[in-house]
């Protein structure tokens, strides 16, 4: 006969980790890890330029050049493949095109004394000639992808990152926006008339205070935002742990690029004849631009669509991307599609430019000029 225990008592399981499902916790982290993977817009950059490899040997054999992409844009060194000055390329478009600005020499200045004022006292000398105030756009004369880019609230905060950047520095203004595009533009050389290739709508991202969570919570518990919590994050600093109040919206960040949280969409419904114009007329007054990708802000939808009330924040060259690739509702073989026509027509111009005396880049003059890239950013 079988003797039964008085009570029988409940298997013991090992309690869950708590930790693992908090934000930012285990689970967390490896879920994200794996959705990021199988979306293609936060894949490495250079998984497209590898798949595109067989498309670039095909436009160098028809091209009979490694390098005919360099000459596409005669007005910037190298095309803007790699190294290009921020504030040489500002000061080539129409004054009026752009966000105001001003560049912080590097160097010792017998004007403003020894190295630790020189750029804050020039800065606060741009203050006070052209009237600006605070917040302010920081940003390295040589960068991309949002590197190093920063809005200053005050003295204070610019003093904190003139020390801690000690290169070249663009100051700008800061256009509230709200919005902002990537409008990429070209035109083939001798004829009169550019085209815009794509546009690009950024949605900058975002969270509604429910007067209970903290920012860190709220980023991790959005779908999208959790993707690219680390860098939100890193960006809020100690701000991450602030409660915002109910309904309050709180912005991420400022920084218009992929990498750092902003939402990229295709913008096609945005293009209209008279932007169109507008965009072909500013091209057409940057000396030795043909291809490229204009930032721009703005504040009104309908007077963008008319061509007015915008303002340029940077001008990028040869190597920017018609960023509508990265829109979550495109296909790998539409992103593809796209980033393969945008080179096809920078080899075309570029060689177009060629062919008129314009010679493209050595293979040693571009090996050079990033090997400098790299040593600029490991210093």
């Amino acid at each position: 006969m079988t003797t039964l225990p008085a009570r029988l008592e409940p298997l013991a399981l090992p309690a869950p980790d708590a930790a693992a499902h908090r934000p930012g916790g285990l689970l967390a982290r490896l879920s994200v890890r794996w959705s990021r993977l199988t979306r293609r817009e936060f894949w490495p950059w250079w998984v497209l330029y590898v798949l595109l490899l067989p498309h670039f040997a095909r436009l160098v054999l028809r091209h009979r050049s490694l390098t005919a992409f360099t000459a596409a844009n005669p007005g910037i060194p190298l095309g803007g493949l790699v190294g290009e000055s921020k504030w040489d390329i500002l000061r080539s478009l129409p004054p009026e095109a752009i966000v105001p600005s001003a560049v912080l020499e590097p160097e010792l200045s017998p004007r403003y004394g020894h190295r630790g004022s020189t750029r804050l006292r020039a800065l606060d000398d741009v203050m006070s000639e052209r009237v600006w105030q605070y917040p302010l756009v920081l940003k390295p004369d040589v960068g991309e992808r949002g590197t190093g880019v920063a809005l200053v609230r005050d003295r204070e905060e610019a003093t904190a990152y003139l020390a801690s950047h000690p290169g070249r520095i663009v100051a700008q203004t800061y256009d509230r926006g709200p919005f902002e595009a990537g409008v990429f533009y070209f035109r083939h050389p001798g004829k009169t008339k550019g085209r815009i290739f794509s546009i690009t709508d950024k949605k900058f991202p975002s969270v509604q205070g429910d007067g209970a969570s903290t920012l860190r919570t709220l980023i991790w518990s959005h779908p999208r935002l959790r993707l690219q919590a680390r860098t939100l994050l890193e960006q809020l600093g100690e701000r991450a742990d602030s409660v915002p109040a109910a309904d309050e919206v709180v912005p991420l960040s400022i920084r218009g690029n992929h990498c750092r949280g902003t939402m990229f969409l295709d913008g096609a419904n945005l293009i209209t004849p008279e932007l169109e114009e507008a965009i072909d007329s500013i091209a057409r007054r940057t000396p030795g631009f043909f291809f490229g990708r204009f930032d721009i802000r703005y504040s009104c939808p309908r007077a963008f669509a008319r061509g007015r009330e915008f303002r340029v924040v940077e001008l990028n060259g040869v190597l920017s991307e018609s960023t509508n690739i990265y829109d979550p509702s495109l296909s790998l073989p539409q992103g593809l599609r796209i980033l393969a026509e945008q080179w096809t027509l920078a080899f075309a111009i570029g060689a177009a430019n060629t062919r008129q005396g314009i010679p493209p880049a050595s293979i040693r003059r571009i090996l050079r000029a990033l090997r400098d890239h790299a040593d600029r950013q490991t210093s």
